[in-house]
């Protein structure tokens, strides 16, 4: 049961971040640390949200137009992070862990509702490559830097998708050069690349459309707390 609702939770992730360029491991991320051992769960999520980044700057209509010098600067000081990140996944029980979770998307909640803050690239940086390799929620950090910075809407979301496939590479390079991380069941995975693809296509007309309606962040928060809720639950049992 907690399998196929986190197979749920990663294609409603890929939707969701198909028209945000945010959202796919608070979605997914609570789901797959309820139903599978965190090690597996963490580079499931690499996989997977590498995958939904690639296809969101594939699919855009235009040409992406990150912050470079930001997106350099939060990712040089992201390595260092990642590397801490994986002695904590591998120290930590599962369900500390599983809290972690929880509190990561508590923490985006918490983020969507600051409209300035002050948060300086290099500790959104350190904190981003730490999250990528525990729990992979690694936006809230990214996010608060961002909106510190007073950029447009439309740099938030392209930077943040260029950050979160660099992060994809330095968690995979941290966790494999460290040693040899546990791996997700291969049918698993090979199931859920297709799935997290067509999710991506359906997420890209029907988000966009909510959008639009004004209804977004009312979806958006009811997700991220149907999200905390599951986390919450699978710490417990």
């Amino acid at each position: 049961m907690l399998v196929a609702a986190a197979c749920l939770g990663v294609v409603a992730g890929a939707m969701l971040q198909a028209a945000t360029g945010f959202g796919f491991s608070l979605l997914a991320a609570p789901l797959l640390f309820a139903a599978i051992d965190p090690e597996p769960a963490v580079v499931l999520l690499l996989v997977l949200g590498l995958e939904v980044n690639v296809l969101t700057l594939a699919g855009e209509r235009r040409r992406p137009r990150p912050l470079p010098r930001t997106t350099a600067l939060l990712l040089a000081w992201a390595t260092p992070g990642a590397l801490a990140g994986v002695a904590v996944l591998r120290a930590l029980p599962p369900g500390a862990l599983q809290v972690a979770v929880t509190l990561g998307v508590v923490g985006t909640l918490a983020a969507r509702r600051v409209t300035t803050a002050h948060v300086p690239a290099w500790a959104a940086g350190l904190a981003a490559g730490a999250l990528t390799t525990t729990t992979s929620t690694n936006g809230p950090p990214l996010l608060l830097h961002l909106l510190g910075r007073g950029v447009t809407p439309t740099q938030v979301r392209d930077t943040l998708t260029v950050c979160f496939v660099g992060l994809a590479g330095l968690g995979a390079l941290a966790l494999f050069g460290t040693g040899d991380p546990a791996l997700p069941d291969a049918g698993l995975t090979l199931g859920l690349l297709p799935a997290v693809a067509a999710g991506h296509l359906v997420g890209r007309r029907a988000f966009r459309r909510l959008s639009e309606s004004g209804r977004y962040e009312l979806v958006l928060t009811v997700a991220l707390v149907a999200a905390v809720g599951v986390g919450l639950i699978g710490a417990l049992v």
